[in-house]
């Protein structure tokens, strides 16, 4: 009964930490554009954006980030067997690729908050997208687990990819005109 307990906490956890992570980016993306905007909106915004992005990163993602890993954690300590399934040793792996990504996310934070713009409001929108592979990888990897063939699921994860990133340029080029 507790792993089913830690099963759904991991769920709970696993969705607010995408969504922080999708929203986080988000604003970075506002925060950028805002350097188009005159004196003191400007100012006004950017100062606005990193107290909602603190927010944001500190009180929602972080911590559900920790929570999702911890369950998760406790699922495998409960069913260590669980680490001797192929499909279970993938998702880590994307689990790892999400963590990476969430990690360079808190670093942007960083920059944005000292007024480093390293990053294009293009660049953002993109990377908003691995998240988006992230999450299909890691759902499909756990709802298919052994049936799933990891040759047809890889191209179809890349495909899904390319797909998702021609999106975001046709967005870019409509928005623009």
């Amino acid at each position: 009964m507790a792993y089913l307990y830690l099963k759904a906490i991991h769920i709970i956890f696993v969705v607010s930490w995408m969504a922080g992570l999708f929203y986080i980016v988000r604003l970075f993306v506002y925060h950028i554009e805002a350097n188009n905007r005159p004196q003191p909106e400007r100012g006004i915004l950017q100062n606005q954006f990193v107290i909602m992005q603190h927010k944001l990163w500190y009180y929602i993602t972080t911590p559900a980030m920790a929570l999702t890993i911890l369950a998760g954690a406790g699922m495998v300590y409960i069913n260590p067997s669980l680490l001797s399934v192929n499909w279970m040793l993938l998702k880590l792996g994307f689990v790892a690729g999400l963590l990476i990504y969430h990690f360079i996310c808190q670093n942007i934070l960083n920059q944005l908050k000292h007024n480093t713009f390293s990053w294009s409001s293009t660049q953002l929108r993109l990377w908003n997208e691995v998240a988006t592979i992230f999450l299909v990888a890691i759902v499909f990897t756990v709802t298919l687990k052994s049936a799933v063939d990891w040759i047809y699921g890889l191209t179809g994860l890349i495909l899904f990819g390319m797909v998702i990133m021609t999106a975001v340029k046709i967005v870019k080029y409509y928005r623009l005109k």
